[in-house]
């Protein structure tokens, strides 16, 4: 890094979207239900050892790289999880399959069908997450009225597993972790069609962003901490990556496009807020300004039925500010759908953001007096000065 006075207002930098995409898709090629990260943390420290990214682990394999700023305190922080949904073995069964429960929230109904990877103690079997009535030719019609859960599929092995002493013979045992193929398609059109975008997506987002921010070797305004967490799927995510001058954090995340939502596979979705509450008002503001001021296409939306890092950390007792800016998927946590546009355009902000000064400059300190502190809008604007804001497409 160069040690020169950061420059204001540097803007967002080019993203290499030729890397984005070759990054994503040795994420997706690499499994990691949350439990079973340690290869794709070891993939990713690779990665950030070709960048020449400093960074560090948890003791679990959480990574928390740093870019240098000119100052410590009142550090940032961008964060997303390595880790995806998945399954594991629950009960063995006389037929010689095996019951299966989620890891994570996702319905039984994306998983019908899909091929995964059974890892045991003695190696990997391929196997097919089946409904307990299959066969058409065999059940009829009740292959279309039997329930759907957890409860009412099955993992087919692909071994010689007829009885439960074939299980126990493979090695096979309750608590093995399932990883289900995410089957990508990365199309002329710019559309993505995998499972596990969320948030490998993201995870690749930030990456390109470092790689734009590392290549132009500007030291930042301060420290910008660029972490991967893994156990965001179970609900603990950030809840133990963070360091105490850390005083704001962006997560990188999916948002929800669907009827009654208002997020977009293109540009950036900022969240207002998820079922935790409101993000914090002036970073979320900050972010929005950011968008306009770089012309990165942005709409908000609100998240009812989501959580994120940002959560985890701030139920864990972190008093830091926190937003969300996400990349809107069609069927999240089934075969999810996205677009580069929005990938790209959230990379763009994250080096518009890394770059930009501090504005709240008393978040350096941990506590201090109410000098510098915030203040929110609290009365209404003449109507005479009332101005419409500015585009964001």
């Amino acid at each position: 890094m160069n040690d020169t006075t950061p420059d204001a207002d540097l803007g967002r930098l080019d993203i290499d979207v030729d890397f984005l995409r070759a990054c994503l898709a040795r994420l997706l090629d690499i499994p990691s239900p949350t439990g079973y990260t340690d290869t794709i943390v070891r993939h990713l420290c690779g990665e950030l050892d070709a960048l020449g990214v400093e960074y560090d682990l948890t003791r679990r394999g959480a990574i928390r790289a740093r870019l240098p700023g000119h100052e410590h305190g009142g550090a940032r922080a961008i964060v997303s999880h390595l880790d995806t949904l998945g399954a594991q073995v629950r009960a063995l069964k006389p037929n010689g399959r095996v019951t299966l429960a989620p890891v994570g929230t996702w319905s039984a109904r994306f998983a019908e069908g899909a091929r995964v990877t059974l890892f045991t103690d003695k190696g990997a079997y391929r196997g097919t997450i089946l409904p307990l009535k299959a066969s058409g030719h065999t059940y009829n019609d009740e292959i279309d009225t039997q329930p759907v859960g957890w409860d009412h599929v099955e993992l087919r092995i692909d071994a010689r597993a007829f009885r439960i002493d074939d299980l126990h013979r493979l090695g096979i045992e309750v608590g093995d972790m399932v990883a289900v193929d995410p089957q990508p398609e990365f199309l002329d059109s710019g559309f993505i069609v995998s499972r596990h975008l969320d948030n490998k997506a993201g995870v690749a987002v930030m990456m390109a962003a470092l790689k734009s921010l590392s290549e132009r070797g500007q030291r930042l305004p301060v420290d910008v901490f660029f972490l991967f967490t893994i156990a965001e799927e179970v609900g603990h995510g950030a809840a133990s990556i963070l360091l105490p001058d850390i005083a704001s954090l962006v997560a990188v995340d999916n948002g929800t496009t669907a009827p009654g939502q208002n997020s977009s596979e293109f540009g950036v979705t900022l969240a207002m807020g998820d079922q935790t509450g409101p993000f914090d008002f002036h970073l979320t503001r900050k972010l929005a300004a950011l968008c306009r001021k770089h012309d990165i296409r942005m709409q908000k939306d609100l998240f009812r039925h989501y959580r994120s890092d940002s959560a985890s950390a701030i139920e864990a007792g972190a008093d830091v500010r926190t937003g969300l800016v996400t990349f809107g998927v069609d069927a999240s946590h089934g075969y999810e759908r996205i677009h580069m546009h929005a990938l790209r355009s959230l990379a763009e902000l994250l080096t518009a953001y890394s770059l930009s000064e501090v504005e709240i400059t008393r978040d350096r300190l941990t506590v201090s007096g109410l000098s510098g502190f915030t203040r929110q809008p609290s009365k209404p604007a003449p109507v005479g000065d009332l101005k419409d804001p500015p585009p964001v497409d």
